[in-house]
């Protein structure tokens, strides 16, 4: 007998054909067997109308464990809200982990924040409201206030006890941070410390002191940097007076990650890779500013070359090099840029000596503008007959290669001291820089050697 096994697309199709024909036991049977990803993947295909019929059959809580998986834009997700009565949406709140919901809250309109904060408990509303005054893109705008939290002078029996009375509504319960006189963080301890450790221990005498922590104003990629070289799954954030008040877990700092990734890379694009919009005319918009900056900097390369029309006129032969030249010296740029950039964002990179790493990008440069020169030198002097021809494109090769890899290196640092962002603003400098100073190499290389190749 031959098995039929049922895709998750078709898994898919089955819950919202239940959806669609309002069986509501058999539907949330099949929805809440799923993972909450795979929930949240469905809830976002649905229509505005299966979406007020999934509210209708599913918990506050259901929905709320549910939310916390969305992947959208919080600017999107907040709208889902009004799809709801106030009263449960504010119950939908109240059982998402308080970052998740900080973030979305954050764009919404005042007179619904306002009716939501009315409808929550007060010790949610509070939190909330805090959160929301943080900072963007700071320890406390992404750390979570559902932690445990005990005291050291009680035993392990009686921590075990807390963990266990608090893991439901917790974050993450793999940590549990050791709260001493007013409320200032003194240690932590690990799951793994209270289940190798005898009930009558005095969590005191196995709590790991002193405690890796942020602050609530720290930036969040110099948080990302603290979780990787610690290798930590949350790491607790602190007050200016050294109080307890979050944590951020490692989930969190993926979506960072993600997020600094994908803007560095728009900087570098001059185009915003997470918003794709599906009309032509819109998406034309977006793109069109940083292509137009870039063509009148790009002039500036074609001015230059409009100077040396006389020496072109003589040996039309060297028209044909210009862009294998400024494109080859341009690639090589790029790759510098792109380890410069790299190692402004590793601050332990960054501490390093500026000048070693400059020096090592010449070196390197030089290497490989010999190597390549080298090799464009016999290919051109081999196809036109004419070493000397070879000569010239290599050395302009060489020359151009091993500047361009110098700027590569040094003009983000430079960006980067004077608080510019060197994703964003070192690409078209680069791109610039490397035309130019190819082709003055390359024409004045030339010029030396004309009689060479006149009217070849």
């Amino acid at each position: 007998m031959v098995e039929t096994k049922i895709t998750t697309h078709d898994k898919d199709e089955i819950i919202i054909e239940l959806l669609n024909k309002q069986q509501a036991r058999p539907f949330r049977e099949q929805y809440l067997d799923l993972h909450v990803y795979e929930q949240a993947q469905i809830f976002t295909d649905l229509n505005e109308r299966q979406r007020a019929r999934l509210y209708r059959y599913l918990t506050a809580e259901e929905v709320g464990a549910m939310f916390n998986a969305i992947e959208d834009e919080p600017q999107d997700v907040v709208n889902y809200f009004k799809e709801m009565t106030p009263k449960y949406a504010a119950m939908v709140i109240n059982e998402m982990y308080t970052d998740n919901a900080v973030d979305i809250l954050a764009y919404a309109q005042k007179k619904d924040l306002a009716k939501y904060l009315v409808l929550l408990p007060s010790e949610t509303a509070k939190e909330i409201k805090e959160m929301l005054h943080y900072e963007d893109k700071t320890a406390g705008a992404i750390m979570s206030t559902e932690y445990v939290e005990i005291v050291g002078n009680q035993t392990v029996r009686s921590a075990m006890h807390v963990v266990k009375n608090e893991a439901k509504e917790a974050e993450t319960i793999y940590y549990v941070y050791v709260i001493g006189d007013d409320n200032k963080l003194a240690g932590v301890v690990t799951l793994r410390d209270l289940l190798t450790n005898d009930d009558d221990v005095m969590i005191q005498d196995i709590m790991n002191t002193p405690v890796m922590s942020v602050q609530v104003d720290e930036d969040q990629e110099e948080v990302a940097q603290t979780i990787r070289d610690y290798n930590f799954l949350a790491i607790p954030v602190t007050d200016y007076d050294g109080r307890l008040i979050g944590i951020i877990n490692v989930d969190d700092i993926i979506d960072v990650i993600d997020e600094e990734s994908a803007e560095d890379y728009s900087g570098l694009a001059g185009v915003n890779t997470e918003e794709t919009p599906n009309n032509p005319f819109k998406a034309s918009l977006k793109r069109l500013p940083w292509l137009i900056i870039l063509l009148l900097m790009g002039m500036s390369t074609t001015t230059l070359i409009n100077r040396y029309e006389g020496l072109i006129s003589q040996a039309s032969i060297l028209a044909v090099f210009v862009s294998l030249i400024t494109g080859t010296a341009g690639n090589a740029g790029t790759q510098s840029l792109a380890v410069a950039i790299r190692r402004l964002a590793n601050k332990d990179d960054e501490e390093k000596s500026g000048f070693a790493f400059i020096l090592r990008e010449l070196l390197t440069g030089l290497f490989i503008g010999l190597v390549t020169g080298l090799t464009i030198c016999l290919i051109v002097g081999l196809w036109k007959h004419n070493l000397i021809l070879g000569f010239v494109i290599g050395i302009a090769m060489a020359c151009a290669i091993t500047v361009a890899t110098l700027a590569g290196s040094i003009i983000p640092m430079l960006m980067n001291k004077i608080g510019v962002d060197p994703a964003v603003a070192s690409g078209p400098f680069i791109s610039t820089l490397s035309d130019l100073t190819s082709v003055l190499i390359y024409f004045n290389i030339a010029n030396l050697f004309l009689s060479f190749f006149i009217g070849k």
